[in-house]
């Protein structure tokens, strides 16, 4: 949708976002068999660039592109600008799968699908918060319900799992909700 392009493009034209790699995948991507990798909302590529460092074939998805034109040119790294509403997750193609700081329900079914048999998924993003002082984003519907990422994914084999509070991008007390889960054989 042309909005969300012209709204995330000001968003990262006037609040640069900053480059650190996100804790989890820094932490986690070892988990997973190199090959190929989805980067979901990537925006300026923080985590792409360190997956296409460690050997992975990325695919950095996002709707900005001027968040992808920040994305250092790399024979690792293909960049796809892409309004996430209309993107499909290939069935099958990926050994690691990394959604930070976005949430789109409808994906979930396609992230399953699109991961391999042992492949990783590294998924964090905000979570309801209780008390004051925390910043959530408008809409509920870009918020996770607590517990409902772990839910969602119960049948993979849960290597991490927790619901905390932590700083966004932009420092914002926020509540987060980290999944790193392996996806089993035989299993959607």
């Amino acid at each position: 949708m042309l909005e969300d392009k012209e709204r995330w493009n000001e968003k990262y034209e006037k609040l640069p976002m900053h480059a650190n790699v996100s804790v989890i995948v820094k932490k986690y991507l070892g988990e997973a068999n190199v090959g190929r990798a989805l980067d979901i909302a990537c925006g300026t590529g923080r985590n792409s660039h360190y997956m296409a460092e460690h050997g992975f074939i990325v695919d950095a998805v996002d709707i900005s592109d001027v968040a992808l034109s920040q994305i250092k040119p790399s024979p690792l790294i293909n960049t796809i600008e892409s309004d996430l509403d209309s993107y499909r997750i290939l069935q099958g193609r990926y050994d690691l799968i990394v959604n930070c700081n976005y949430l789109d329900r409808a994906h979930f079914p396609m992230i399953k699908a699109g991961l391999k048999e042992d492949a990783i998924l590294i998924f964090e993003t905000f979570v309801e918060a209780d008390g004051e002082g925390f910043h959530q984003p408008g809409n509920p519907d870009f918020l996770l319900k607590r517990n409902e990422l772990s839910e969602t994914f119960k049948s993979y084999d849960i290597i991490y799992y927790e619901e905390h509070e932590d700083r966004n991008l932009r420092g914002e007390k926020v509540n987060i909700a980290s999944l790193v889960a392996r996806k089993p054989k035989h299993v959607g």
